[in-house]
């Protein structure tokens, strides 16, 4: 059977996020849903797109259970066709021992990982990430702060997110239902 891409979608307070997912696993998350992320995600997999509903219901529930503060860890396959070796090593580190309301700094994840890369390689790759929220990179910040984050509208959705999580405290006007 040939392996194939689907994509869904789910509206968030960030916006509507698309996801893709093979038979393997969940292989990319876009902040928005346009025609070029579907084409670059296609072309990057080198896989037939399919409509697929079935297959993207699980990560499409997760996400939805994120953003109202109901779920705490995902649970999904992940496909890393998308990734380098070293990218690979580093996002499966962050994936699996950097849980919900925990953060750790760039340098600390490159050492973590046992890839001996330094702290500004470990933003490239936290930059590249092709399935951010799920695999958090959002986690990952400065030794002086929060770094960057090029997901979205930039640092302010990392500083929702680590609030949602509970690493940052929030402000008087955050509230769960509004995006920054």
């Amino acid at each position: 059977m040939t392996e194939t891409l689907a994509f869904g979608t789910v509206e968030t307070v960030l916006g509507r996020l698309l996801v893709g997912e093979t038979g393997t696993g969940v292989v990319s998350l876009h902040f928005r849903d346009t025609p070029a992320a579907r084409a670059r995600t296609a072309k990057a997999t080198g896989l037939p797109v399919v409509d697929a509903p079935d297959r993207l219901a699980p990560a499409l529930a997760a996400l939805r259970d994120y953003f109202a503060g109901d779920l705490k860890h995902f649970e999904l396959p992940i496909d890393w066709r998308l990734t380098s070796d070293v990218q690979r090593q580093v996002l499966t580190t962050l994936y699996e021992t950097v849980p919900y309301g925990q953060v750790l700094t760039y340098g600390d994840l490159g050492d973590r990982s046992g890839t001996g890369v330094h702290a500004q390689v470990i933003g490239q790759v936290m930059g590249s990430n092709p399935i951010p929220l799920i695999v958090p990179c959002h986690r990952v910040v400065a030794s002086n702060g929060l770094g960057g984050y090029s997901g979205g509208s930039g640092v302010e959705v990392k500083r929702w997110l680590l609030t949602l999580e509970g690493s940052v405290p929030a402000t008087l006007d955050w509230d769960i239902d509004r995006g920054p």
